[in-house]
């Protein structure tokens, strides 16, 4: 079943492990069960570390993953392979006794938690989001013996996943508890457990602060440390929205990689110097004092900086309507800089008739087959000339009164289906996909206006990307930078601790 290739990085894999482990499967005389009993046995015989047993159990196919003497609480429901084998390798590991690469904080954390929780986590093995939640609830049920949580793939078991519109979808003593991509501290959070203040609260207080974990940031974290000085950042999840990115082939000198991996690779750059990383946090408020620049946290705790850069980055803004979930990375882009050259050759819509808009059709047409511009009202809202340019080019077609309703297509975007806004008469568009450019909203709202925005929320930021606050400077696609790049974000941030730094020799 597996591979040569797979089958030697999982034989390396499975040397870690550090005690014995039972695979306890329920199978029936289904093709999935005999796969799953086949990915099993071949698994165990990889390593004396584990056996395998049968019982069964409340779902089949699936197995548990347990110690000898006593239940984890992680089940799969399915077969894990694809994005999730590395989830059943990671399982097999921490089960066995390898510790786990989390703050000892977050550990306490999990382990306080004290009512039980049973959680169930419907996936699709090409969802390149859902491992995340996965490996984040196997390892809240290893190490809490209140909580339990089960994988299900949502193709095997269609019955129980009939009605789930998104993955992954995460659900907590039958009740729907959250979607899409989760770390520990965002379930952490909707629990209502919160880190301690105390140990940030005595912390030394910080030459820079970094709030945000895209490449802005670590890029200004590792340009701060490189210069000595005492550097922290303050990130909800290292790599940002990068995460979110299926691939990148624009970033140079790098060919071609995903968004995970260039978040991965990113993090492991930042720890590899002196910087006190704070993940899985969130900024509140900022404010200057006499005493330096405090920065409150979402756990009330506050700490001091003489200078702050500010990269909390952007998120793009959702049409909100059925499908774009589903089909998210699948069809449905945010970025035709970034993802354009994929559907060469192939017909393309763009939701929006904005310069953004206007912009990514003209881009476009150089690269695919065909493209139609959607856009809700009777006019385009894009520059004059833009729209000149729009009507000269022979492979663009412009939709008004368009109101788009939802994104079609199973495993990959088929067509867009839109209201006619003047007739009330349903249409529909064949694309391999759709393009949404209705603008970014920065995330800005924590700063309760203590620096200075425009009008859609960007910060202001001069040439040294210093704000209206002497000493916070920013950089990334939080500001009114024009031009929203990895590579760009990249610079900025290099920038903004440079103008950090000197800010500090200064003052």
């Amino acid at each position: 079943m597996l591979n040569k290739e797979l089958k030697s990085q999982l034989s390396q894999l499975l040397e870690l492990m550090e005690g014995d482990v039972v695979l306890t499967a329920s199978y029936d005389d289904s093709d999935k069960s005999k796969e799953l009993k086949e990915l099993l046995d071949e698994i165990a015989d990889m390593s004396s570390h584990i056996t395998v047993k049968e019982d069964t159990l409340q779902r089949t196919p699936s197995f548990s993953v347990d110690r000898p003497d006593a239940h984890t609480g992680v089940v799969f429901a399915g077969v894990p392979l694809g994005h999730e084998f590395n989830s059943l390798v990671l399982a097999l590991l921490q089960v066995s006794g390898r510790p786990p690469k989390e703050e000892q904080s977050v550990i306490d954390q999990i382990k306080a938690l004290d009512r039980p929780l049973h959680f169930e986590t419907f996936i699709s093995l090409s969802c390149h989001k859902c491992p995340d939640v996965v490996q984040a609830l196997n390892l809240m049920s290893i190490l809490n013996p209140n909580i339990t949580h089960t994988m299900i793939d949502g193709a095997i078991f269609r019955e129980e996943s009939e009605d789930i519109m998104a993955v992954p979808a995460v659900f907590l003593n039958g009740e729907e508890f959250g979607n899409g991509r989760l770390s520990i501290s965002d379930i952490l959070g909707m629990l209502g457990s919160k880190a301690d203040p105390a140990e940030f609260n005595d912390k030394e207080p910080f030459d820079v602060l970094v709030i945000g974990g895209g490449p802005a940031s670590g890029s200004a974290a590792i340009y701060a440390a490189r210069k000595g000085l005492r550097t922290g950042i303050v990130a909800d999840r290292i790599g940002g929205q990068v995460n979110e990115t299926a691939g990148i082939e624009n970033f140079i000198t790098v060919k071609e990689t995903t968004g995970p991996e260039f978040s991965a690779a990113l993090e492991q750059h930042v720890e590899a110097y002196d910087i006190d990383v704070m993940d899985g946090m969130r900024a509140s408020n900022i404010e200057k004092t006499d005493d330096g620049i405090v920065v409150t946290l979402d756990n009330d705790a506050k700490l001091t900086s003489k200078t702050v850069v500010i990269s909390t980055g952007a998120r793009f803004r959702n049409l909100n309507i059925p499908g774009e979930d589903e089909l998210r990375n699948k069809g449905v882009a945010y970025c035709p800089h970034c993802d354009g050259p994929l559907f060469k050759g192939k017909d393309v819509a763009v939701v929006g008739g904005g310069n953004s808009g206007a912009e990514a059709a003209i881009d476009l047409a150089g690269i695919v087959n065909h493209v139609t511009l959607v856009e809700y009202k009777d006019f385009l809202r894009a520059d004059e000339i833009l729209q000149e340019r729009l009507r000269e080019l022979p492979n663009v077609e412009i939709l008004k009164n368009a109101q788009s309703s939802e994104f079609l297509g199973d495993s990959h975007v088929t067509g867009l289906k839109y209201e006619d806004n003047k007739t009330g008469e349903t249409h529909q568009i064949d694309v391999e996909g759709v393009f949404v450019q209705i603008g970014l909203l920065p995330n800005t709202e924590w700063l309760q206006g203590a620096v200075e925005t425009n009008k859609q929320g960007e910060i202001l930021i001069d040439r040294n990307h210093a704000t209206s606050m002497p000493g916070v400077f920013a950089a990334g696609d939080v500001t009114d930078e024009h031009y929203k790049q990895i590579i760009i974000a990249m610079g900025a941030g290099a920038s903004a601790a440079l103008s950090a730094f000197d800010y500090i020799i200064r003052n």
